[in-house]
């Protein structure tokens, strides 16, 4: 027996039981079954007495007695059930199997010392087990040890592919183990974490002497989960900065020192300033930048971005900057416009709505060179879309983009771009420590001086009266409002808010005042019509749909209403709020909800009013979501651990992280003798299977 055996070859299985398996659960070899990992364990080592059940209603449990009185009992239309009386010195207890075969009722010892095992039923104190384990042998019966309970269903039951079918197997395989596995970590790791050895580890997962040896297994099995995920990131981020050739940018010039003296209209943050200075200090090297810019809705990312492309100008380079959606596209070229308005700095915007005699004259700029900055969607990744020598590639919100997107924009320059990707959506930690390894990350996190933390509250239906009120007052000291809605029509299934039958009601009370509508039908040309509308202040009320997510920037923008707030994930919410509160103004985020919330749902609304903190929203997020939500289409199925969890086991990561991190520090091509077997593992193992995107 090997790892690669198939397991058609293993004991009680053969070909056909082999498909089936594979077929439902994907196992193929000896080493798929050894990571087949138990759900939870039972401790069989107790036996108890049926006079004593009525302290374990709906427990788990091991009894010692006889079975009696085996009878078939038909009920309904022609089916029948087994039924049958077990007994010992204080009682009886009924036992009962649904589903039975002739085989399996001629099996059943009678009137001879057996064990059983299975769930306890109480009805009106009569105590039944349907379905129970039968044990003959005592010594198996009483193994002292914690038995594994596999993930099984009805499917695998009725081919006799049950439990004790799993624990049969796997005690066969965990018995050859010192023959099948070897170790491959090295001993000073082992030694420096207290990590027990990777044989014991594997033996104690499935079948652990007790709780102690489980904890110590089950923290070894993470931990070397952990740890070669992320030495395959620390390897990828290595190879870049020793592989990935890039244009170096020695000097910052009159572009950027012009501008950063006469025309940036508030004093930069620390964490701005920070942040800048790790651009300014990976794009000073001939090796391609590839950092990853974190920060809260309404942090400055875009005057960083933009003081980034102007270091890029100041070294001969153009600059591009992509967004997902057109319309924070056309916020970015807006506010980016206007702040290069007292130059001579060229920036232009190129989205799928861009007519055809604007693009021919972005793409002879480009080409020239005369064009500095291009601004625009997807349509940038276009092949008739040349540059003269694109020297910054920027992307925002860039998990919205598909791998072979992103990588469409890196081949656009002879020597790949410096690539900055930045994002509005807060990254739990444990995420982040992960799935971003081989990234920089820089994160400002403060907000500029002059912004009030926004004032959010949680309301219910028949509180919309007041709220009305509330946001006529606001508009009547020159404020504007936002109204969210999460469909654009009534739904048959859904009874949530929305957006064109409240339109009329919000018409009707805010009767004099102008209101604009902001939805994904519209056209774009509507689209950008309602926001310049909204933008200049000539209307007072927007309302509309998650369209306004991201990007848009109205600083006079005082109240966010979110009706059916309930229906909205957390980072969802968090995005929307961040549409107010950009301003010197005290803003308000009023979450309107029906009465009746799920306990997710209450947990969301209190999250949001205790707190304005984007990381903390996060976290709080990952363990409604999970990380594979998080992360979105692109990456969630990179998330397959076996045992790590991602939103529990941050000090796993976190220990794995700093271990990868020293590792390739002291032996950056794992040519340590010690470190052979690592080494071997890792190409056996993860050589080929990391085939992420060159950014992630």
């Amino acid at each position: 027996m090997t790892l690669e055996t198939s397991i058609e070859f293993l004991k009680g299985i053969g070909p056909e039981r082999a498909k089936f398996i594979k077929n439902v659960l994907g196992i193929t070899t000896v080493e798929d079954f050894l990571t087949f990992y138990p759900l939870r364990y039972i401790d069989k080592s107790k036996i108890y007495k049926i006079g004593d059940l009525r302290a374990e209603p709906e427990a788990e449990i091991q009894l010692k007695g006889k079975i009696s009185d085996i009878q078939e009992v038909a009920y309904g239309k022609g089916q029948k059930r087994l039924t049958a009386k077990f007994r010992d010195d204080t009682g009886t207890l009924d036992l009962v199997w649904f589903r039975y075969s002739k085989w399996m009722k001629e099996q059943i010892p009678l009137n001879l010392p057996i064990f059983i095992f299975g769930k306890i039923n109480d009805f009106n104190g009569i105590f039944s087990m349907a379905h129970p384990e039968i044990e003959v042998d005592e010594k198996k019966a009483l193994s002292g040890t914690l038995l594994p309970i596999y993930p099984g269903s009805e499917k695998l039951s009725k081919r006799g592919l049950n439990n004790k079918f799993f624990q049969t197997v796997l005690a066969e395989i965990t018995r050859n183990l010192p023959n099948l596995v070897e170790e491959n970590l090295s001993d000073s790791l082992i030694k420096k974490l207290k990590l027990i050895g990777r044989i014991t580890s594997l033996y104690n997962i499935h079948f652990p002497k007790d709780l102690h040896h489980f904890e110590h297994a089950e923290k070894r099995v993470k931990f070397e989960e952990a740890f070669f995920f992320q030495l395959g990131y620390g390897l990828k981020k290595q190879h870049h900065k020793t592989s990935a050739v890039g244009n170096p940018f020695p000097k910052v010039g009159d572009h950027f020192n012009n501008f950063y003296k006469h025309c940036i209209p508030f004093e930069l943050t620390n964490a701005q300033k920070r942040v800048l200075k790790e651009i300014r200090t990976d794009m000073k090297k001939p090796i391609q930048m590839n950092r990853l810019l974190q920060g809260d809705v309404g942090s400055g990312k875009t005057m960083v971005a933009l003081l980034s492309m102007l270091i890029a100008l100041d070294n001969g380079f153009q600059s591009c900057m992509m967004a997902p959606t057109e319309i924070l596209a056309q916020q970015h070229f807006a506010s980016v416009q206007e702040l290069l308005e007292n130059t001579e700095i060229k920036v232009r915007l190129l989205t799928g709505s861009t007519k055809t005699s604007e693009r021919k004259i972005i793409h002879e700029e480009l080409l020239s060179g005369e064009l500095s900055i291009l601004i625009g969607t997807h349509a940038v990744l276009e092949d008739i879309v040349q540059f003269k020598n694109l020297g910054l590639a920027i992307i925002d919100e860039q998990h919205r983009f598909g791998v072979a997107q992103r990588a469409r924009l890196w081949a656009k320059n002879k020597i790949p771009p410096h690539i900055l990707v930045m994002t509005a959506t807060p990254i739990p930690r444990t995420l982040a420590m992960s799935f971003y390894s081989d990234l920089d990350v820089s994160v400002i996190d403060e907000l500029p001086v002059g912004r009030k933390p926004i004032i959010t509250a949680h309301r219910r239906e028949k509180d919309r009266l007041t709220i009305f009120r509330f946001a006529k007052e606001e508009i009547e000291k020159g404020r504007q409002i936002y109204f969210v809605y999460p469909l654009i029509e009534e739904s048959e299934t859904l009874d949530y808010k929305n957006l064109l039958e409240n339109f009329d009601h919000i018409l009707e009370f805010y009767e004099g005042y102008n209101v604009t509508m902001l939805h994904g039908r519209m056209k774009p040309a509507e689209k950008e019509a309602a926001m310049q509308y909204f933008a200049s202040g000539k209307a007072h009320i927007m309302v509309a749909t998650t369209v306004i997510e991201v990007g848009v920037n109205v600083p006079n923008a005082s109240v966010m209403i979110i009706e059916s707030a309930e229906r909205f994930g957390l980072s969802q919410l968090h995005q929307l709020r961040g549409r107010v509160g950009r301003g010197a103004e005290q803003s308000y985020c009023i979450l309107v909800t029906s009465d009746k919330l799920s306990s997710d749902s209450r947990t969301r609304m209190k999250t949001m009013v205790d707190t304005n903190d984007g990381f903390k929203i996060s976290e709080v997020d990952m363990q409604l979501r999970g990380p594979g939500d998080i992360l979105g289409t692109q990456q969630s199925g990179v998330v397959d651990f076996k045992k790590l969890n991602l939103v529990t086991d941050g000090n796993i990561i976190k220990v794995a992280k700093a271990s990868v991190e020293h590792l390739l520090k002291n032996d950056p091509n794992l040519e340590h003798p010690e470190n052979f077997q690592l080494r071997t593992y890792y190409a056996k193992q993860y050589k080929g299977k990391n085939k992420w995107s060159r950014i992630s």
